[in-house]
């Protein structure tokens, strides 16, 4: 069961067995991370304590780096379906639907897990939050390119974007990890000069199988949604769709409108390459037409 969030100074004034309650599972089956920092309290911030535990891996030797990544599962593996999972490597591979695989999707991840682990013995590691399927996918193929020296850098930096996440949702302290992105909208009806309020908006994460929609809502009297599409997680990367129902809203306004409407749901496709970026997609629009940019 994962804990709730406890404050820092709580954390600083942990006996030794509460402190390695709140952290030993930081680090995915290696207490010895927590325990090597617990002396160094107290942490004056949460960034601190973070850069003291990454700071324990990247001194350790090259076995126990080694044993650090042997420690995770495979992805979407065996062990997902029979449910032999961490608590929070199960939450992590659901984020991105990976408990959710059809047959298909299945067969490739088996395939690439067994391809990885022919040519570097250990398992494939990511920061799932970061992703969508499609994107780990593509990891998968770049990675396999890389020699043995630069895929342990790359899966112990996966590895700590991993903890920083859980360090994140663990930890409460005055400061934040920088381990968010942030995704808003805002509709603007150039054809009578105001903010677009009462805009039906939706978002769906695209793939090649299907659309999955990431939430529904309506836009406000400033023209934005009251909250951000996607806010207080990483963004993952990925192909997205967000539709705007322009035509209900134009007459709702009293435009005069074809029968049908020349523009009813207006799509705009974009992407996301930047987890912890801040992304903005603005709606200019018409009853005839519409334009869009990336904003921030």
């Amino acid at each position: 069961m994962i804990q709730n969030p406890i404050p820092l100074d709580d954390l600083n004034r942990a006996d030794k067995r509460a402190f390695l309650a709140t952290l030993g599972d930081m680090f995915e089956n290696a207490p010895w991370v927590a325990e090597a920092v617990m002396a160094r309290r107290p942490f004056a911030s949460l960034a601190a304590l973070f850069s003291a535990m990454t700071g324990a891996v990247a001194a350790s030797s090259r076995e126990m780096k080694l044993a650090l990544i042997f420690g995770h599962p495979d992805l979407a593996g065996k062990a997902a379906r029979a449910g032999d999972l961490t608590v929070h490597s199960r939450a992590e591979q659901s984020s991105a639907g990976l408990d959710r695989l059809n047959e298909v999707e299945y067969a490739a991840f088996q395939r690439l897990n067994d391809d990885y682990r022919a040519k570097f013995g250990f398992p494939f590691i990511i920061c799932v939050r970061r992703h969508t399927k499609a994107s780990i996918l593509r990891e998968f193929e770049r990675r396999l390119a890389l020699d043995n020296d630069a895929e342990i850098e790359a899966a112990l930096a996966e590895i700590f974007r991993i903890v920083a996440l859980r360090l994140d949702q663990r930890i409460t302290a005055a400061d934040r990890l920088a381990v968010f992105g942030r995704l808003s909208t805002h509709v603007l009806d150039t054809w009578s000069g105001r903010p677009a309020a009462g805009v039906a908006v939706s978002l769906w994460e695209r793939s090649e199988s299907d659309d999955t929609l990431i939430v529904n809502t309506v836009t406000n009297a400033d023209g934005r949604t009251d909250a951000p599409l996607i806010h207080d997680r990483p963004l993952p990367i990925g192909s997205y769709e967000l539709r705007f129902a322009l035509a209900a809203y134009f007459a709702g306004m009293g435009a005069s409108l074809s029968d049908p409407p020349f523009l009813d749901t207006v799509p705009i496709r974009f992407s996301i390459a930047e987890a912890e970026g801040h992304y903005h997609v603005p709606l200019l629009a018409t009853p005839w037409g519409f334009s869009t940019y990336r904003g921030s």
